[in-house]
């Protein structure tokens, strides 16, 4: 199980580079107007919200302010001038950003598939509003018990947004959070799918990458804030720079459609068709991550 996936996002000061290479922040003065530049990094939409101090210094946006940045590219966010002429001013900044946007719309009348191969079947230890973790943004997010190197399998049509597979800790503390591999993928109407806890050098596909609903993505895990195997899967949007919100989703299942998974019970996928892909399961034996305390 888990409370935190992988890193999604940071926060950094004056003039900073995240240290996870989410987007940079730079400035230009031109004719006494102070301009602020986001560079955005990723190949997925980056939401960031701006806090300030201000000393004799007007700004043109609302503050705090919180813009969404398209991916790899560099944008204006906001500017701030001078309020009296020929008086000292200064100012400083703390800027937070997350993957996602916040003007996403998630698409209530899709129904997703469950995330392995068809005719697999297994257990949900932790479904919505999970006590042990399925809180805050996670409140909306879905635990499969799963063997290490089981094949996962995308739920949605969408393009991959993030990718890390090098990791091969994890453990039942906060402390092991970032250490999670994971599987960003970015849908249609703009909200992330995020498969988490995946094996190190697991993931089948890459930043960039457009799959298909049922195409075999990666292998299911043990790593980053895990009290055993398992996958974990949620939909969310941003709200600001700081927070995310996960989605509720419903899901299609050999034996009904539109289900809201119940924690405790087991469900098996459909049963392979002639347009599916078909999976050959990995025959090399599986090494469990290591843990550290």
């Amino acid at each position: 199980m888990l409370a935190l996936l992988c890193s999604l996002g940071a926060s950094s000061g004056h003039g900073a580079v995240s240290s996870d290479k989410i987007l940079k922040v730079f400035t230009k003065e031109i004719q006494g107007v102070t301009h602020f530049y986001v560079q955005n990094l990723e190949t997925a939409d980056v939401t960031a919200t701006f806090e300030m101090k201000l000393a004799n210094l007007k700004c043109s946006a609302n503050l705090p302010c919180t813009a969404t940045f398209p991916g790899k590219q560099t944008v204006e966010a906001f500017t701030v001038s001078a309020i009296k002429k020929n008086v000292p001013w200064s100012y400083s900044y703390i800027d937070s950003f997350t993957i996602g946007s916040t003007t996403a719309v998630h698409d209530d009348t899709y129904v997703y598939s469950l995330p392995y191969a068809s005719g697999q079947e297994f257990r949900v230890s932790q479904g919505y509003h999970g006590t042990f973790s399925h809180t805050g943004p996670d409140e909306y997010a879905i635990d499969w018990k799963m063997p290490p190197g089981t094949p996962v399998h995308a739920a949605r049509d969408g393009v991959v947004v993030q990718s890390k597979d090098d990791s091969d800790i994890g453990g039942p503390k906060r402390k092991f959070e970032t250490c999670a591999n994971c599987i960003l993928i970015r849908h249609p109407d703009g909200t992330i799918g995020i498969y988490a806890h995946l094996l190190r050098g697991g993931n089948k596909v890459k930043v960039g990458d457009k799959v298909k609903v049922g195409d075999w993505i990666a292998l299911s895990g043990n790593t980053g804030f895990t009290s055993g195997p398992h996958l974990h899967f949620s939909v969310f949007k941003t709200r600001n720079g700081k927070e995310r919100e996960s989605l509720p989703v419903k899901f299609q299942t050999a034996n009904a459609s539109e289900l809201i998974l119940i924690t405790g019970e087991s469900y098996k996928s459909i049963p392979a068709s002639t347009k599916q892909m078909k999976v050959q399961l990995p025959l090399a034996a599986v090494v469990e991550p290591k843990k550290k305390s």
